[in-house]
């Protein structure tokens, strides 16, 4: 099996479990935060939905960096946002992995601010650290819903609320 078809597989899966638990973040808590130094819902909530948008940065550019393109995060308020925003990117990653052939994945990608390197790894890697990052955050997010009394939705098998 190809890597991008892997990838592809992968990516399909985690979209799934990721729109279920970004459908669950009550309307009345994106400004809420488990700790002063935690995130916001909405922070973390746009971080995951914005996550897929990684891979085709990987795919298409060699580099990341914030002195040239500083982040600006995203305004929402509703679920309905949140979930446009990730499945723009969903669809996006999913054409440009498409259309991605395998012989690129060991190309270098770095991340910097001008001179500073944060991260630095193959094309391939950073697919993978995407995915691993969605998985990540989400569970951060199953983390503060789980605060919030709020059921957390089955991720790769039946969740203790779904039981």
């Amino acid at each position: 099996m190809k890597m991008t078809e892997m990838f592809l597989k992968e990516m399909a899966q985690e979209a799934e479990i990721t729109r279920k638990m970004l459908s669950r973040i009550p309307k009345d808590k994106y400004d809420w935060k488990p700790h002063e130094r935690s995130m916001s819902v909405k922070q973390l909530a746009c971080h995951i939905a914005e996550l897929p948008e990684w891979v085709s940065m990987a795919i298409n550019a060699d580099e990341l960096d914030f002195e040239k393109a500083p982040y600006a995060p995203k305004e929402v308020k509703t679920n309905k946002e949140v979930l446009a925003i990730f499945e723009k990117a969903n669809a996006t990653a999913k054409a440009d992995l498409e259309k991605a052939k395998d012989d690129i994945m060991p190309k270098n990608w770095v991340m910097r601010s001008g001179k500073d390197i944060y991260y630095e790894a193959s094309k391939g890697e950073v697919i993978r650290m995407t995915f691993n990052q969605m998985v990540h955050h989400r569970a951060q997010m199953g983390v503060f819903l789980r605060l919030l009394n709020v059921p957390i939705p089955a991720s790769y098998g039946p969740s203790a609320d779904e039981h």
